[in-house]
């Protein structure tokens, strides 16, 4: 017969194993929060691009990934309701996703209040990681800086002189514009800027914004709008002639999302950033295009990649880890590698940056439908800052 203090022991192991079990058993609950309903030709891939991911680590993972997605209406005080419900009602272990600047960097000050892990996927505000950055945030999709620098590098090589920028009045824009000009001019000293056009995100009046930039005259036009602005400033620069004999360089025009609704109106010979997904022949982008084709029957847009190189990360986080606890998972993140469908890709340690890189090229119009051309894959890591400068931007910690 077992003694009393046997029994006690017995029951104890019993209790520790159940405890074990069960934590292992657990799903790792991750909250993700995103412009839902306001940008859904983005969000909508972006989140088959995410669940595809998922299936693929759960295939293997230790404890099984749970997504809980939300909608901040592309509100800050919105996404803010949302983290908090999450992280106290909803049980996640921690946040990621956002699209709108404005909104990334309200959910990154939330992450850095109650330090929680935030892995903003789409945000492109430079702030999220250097004059904001913090120990619990990371970002994925090459910022403002990165790909204004890619931009800049193409637009040196033309002969146009006299300048003239649109971008929206938010954060995103002003970044974009602040970086283009000054790289550019920087390549170009004999540049001259003529001119800046700054209608409201979603509330372009394209008509007036045209005709302000016809009367500056500009040789070239640097151009950051998207979505239903970029839709809207296309068909009236068209109508009016803004383009004709005038060179373009528009930063995200190249993305899928965007291009593709123009059809037969999209604009030829603008230099873009974008993702020609069709023509990109790697054997690790080839891997993901097949499978989310299988998976969803249609081609992956630009979204579709942010998505999935998301989860895709987090998982490798995860497994580096060995933990969803988050300063495990803060420092798993730091200097993280793997290879994402656009090639190898890194975390940054200095500035909690990835190294993903953006495709360069130019609008052309093939079979009635907009689409890159002479393009090339612009490695995040040859257009980042170098140390020294980061930590100037960067607070410490």
């Amino acid at each position: 017969m077992l003694s009393r203090r046997t029994a006690l022991m017995a029951g104890a192991a019993t209790l520790a194993t159940t405890r074990i079990a069960s934590a292992q058993a657990r799903p790792i609950r991750i909250g993700e929060i995103n412009s839902y309903t306001t940008l859904a030709a983005f969000t909508e891939p972006y989140r088959k691009g995410w669940m595809l991911a998922q299936e693929q680590a759960n295939r293997t993972a230790a404890r099984p990934f749970e997504t809980l997605f939300r909608d901040d209406g592309g509100r800050p005080d919105q996404a803010l309701s949302q983290a908090q419900a999450l992280l106290s009602t909803d049980g996640c272990d921690f946040l990621a996703g956002t699209f709108l600047s404005n909104v990334g960097l309200a959910v990154s000050d939330f992450a850095r209040a109650n330090r929680r892990l935030f892995v903003a996927s789409e945000p492109l505000t430079d702030a999220l990681v250097w004059s904001q950055g913090h120990r619990y945030c990371f970002r994925l999709r090459p910022s403002t800086y990165m790909q204004a620098a890619m931009l800049a590098e193409e637009a040196a090589k033309l002969p146009a002189r006299r300048w003239a920028t649109v971008a929206p009045n938010y954060e995103y824009g002003q970044s974009a514009v602040r970086w283009f000009k000054e790289l550019l001019s920087r390549a170009r000293p004999d540049v001259v800027w003529v001119g800046e056009q700054w209608p409201a995100q979603g509330r372009i009046d394209a008509g007036a914004t045209v005709q302000a930039l016809l009367g500056m005259q500009p040789e070239a036009i640097f151009n950051a709008t998207f979505a239903a602005d970029l839709l809207a400033f296309v068909r009236q620069g068209q109508s009016r002639g803004l383009f004709r004999n005038r060179a373009v360089v528009s930063l995200l025009s190249g993305e899928p999302e965007y291009l593709e609704p123009l059809g037969d109106e999209a604009p030829e010979g603008w230099i873009v950033t974008g993702y020609p997904a069709e023509q990109i022949a790697t054997p690790e982008h080839t891997m993901f295009r097949d499978a989310y084709r299988a998976r969803f029957n249609e081609l992956p847009k630009l979204g579709s990649i942010v998505g999935y190189v998301t989860m895709q990360a987090i998982a490798a986080a995860v497994a580096r880890a060995g933990s969803a606890e988050t300063e495990a998972l803060v420092e798993a993140f730091r200097g993280l590698t793997w290879v994402s469908p656009f090639g190898p890709t890194e975390f940054r340690a200095i500035d909690h940056q990835a190294t993903l890189g953006a495709y360069v090229g130019r609008t052309a119009v093939r079979g009635g439908r907009g689409v890159m051309v002479d393009w090339r894959y612009a490695d995040g890591r040859a257009y980042l800052p170098a140390d020294d400068i980061v930590r100037q931007w960067r607070p410490q910690g």
